[in-house]
């Protein structure tokens, strides 16, 4: 029965499935995740639905991991009808929904249901006194951004609880994106502070967050793309660097705008002095901030060698 689930032989699998209602057969749990994966592969739904019933019939032991399996199941198919008259089953019988099924009903919806669907759904797992995870809580904050929800998303946070330390910078990250997507830069600031007042420490995304709310009201000039360039690489996030920078104009034309005061009190990065090392060979008749990106990492990687050609 399983060979034909998987493999998609419906037919065969009914059949096997009817001969098994008429006998002794008590299934395994093990046996069932197999089963209803290969049915979620074929997106068989109706062959979960027998098996769900016959479990149910039979009022085995097993029939709380099989209602919950059965709504990830029908979730991850976007099966959002069938995943909801499962749930009210399951409750009807007297059985509890985990957190986890919890928190997966409430992905689901995040993923395939609308946002009013996907706001009744938080509040029905938050009455139930569940926890909200962190996939949840991103899925949450994915759809409010894409919607463009910004005040909404931090109401969300707020709710959930801006203090909670099982999820990093997440809540505090997010929360600052939330004002900084709308610009509103006096907010940003007053909630960045009240995140280091609440004991936590801002992180790489914290930083990428308030540098690019700030650059969209101001231009971008040598000592920010320095900024960015070595605060990503030293974290050793070198990788990602260019993540941060296709935010800016990499094709613009270097230009230093900040007062040389600044420099005076707190130096130069080693991005800038590179670039202005660079500046002195005419090698290129127009520097962009590309190249300059481009050869200050090639520079950067081989420092351990003795001899670097420019």
């Amino acid at each position: 029965m399983l060979y034909y689930a998987e493999s998609g032989f419906i037919p065969q699998a009914h059949t096997i499935s009817e001969q098994l209602v008429n006998s002794s057969f008590v299934p395994s749990i093990k046996f069932i995740s197999k089963l209803f994966d290969g049915y979620e592969k074929h997106r068989n739904f109706n062959g979960m639905l027998e098996i769900l019933h016959y479990v149910s019939w039979r009022n085995f032991g097993i029939l709380p991991h099989v209602y919950s399996l059965a709504i990830s199941c029908f979730g991850r198919g976007g099966q959002l009808e069938l995943m909801e008259e499962t749930v009210k089953e399951m409750v009807s019988r007297g059985f509890c929904i985990s957190s986890k099924t919890g928190n997966a009903f409430l992905l689901y919806y995040c993923i395939f249901g609308s946002l009013k669907e996907m706001e009744n759904a938080y509040a029905r797992v938050k009455r139930s006194g569940f926890m909200i995870n962190e996939e949840a809580i991103r899925a949450m904050a994915s759809v409010y951004t894409r919607e463009r929800k910004f005040y909404h998303l931090g109401e969300f946070l707020r709710d959930v609880g801006l203090g909670r330390k099982n999820v990093g910078n997440l809540l505090w990250n997010l929360m600052l994106l939330s004002y900084a997507a709308n610009f509103k830069m006096k907010s940003l600031q007053r909630e960045f502070l009240r995140m280091v007042e609440a004991g936590f420490r801002p992180d790489v995304t914290t930083f990428n967050i308030r540098a690019l709310a700030f650059s969209t009201k101001v231009i971008p000039d040598l000592v920010i793309y320095g900024c960015v360039v070595d605060a990503y690489l030293d974290k050793k996030l070198g990788k990602n660097l260019y993540f941060a920078l296709n935010k800016l104009n990499l094709d613009h034309s270097p230009q230093l705008l900040t007062d040389p005061l600044v420099f005076e009190a707190f130096g130069k990065g080693d991005f800038h002095t590179s670039a202005e090392a660079f500046f002195e060979f005419k090698t290129h008749r127009q520097w962009t901030y590309r190249v300059l990106v481009q050869k200050y990492l090639k520079r950067y990687y081989r420092r351990d060698q003795i001899f670097w050609n420019y």
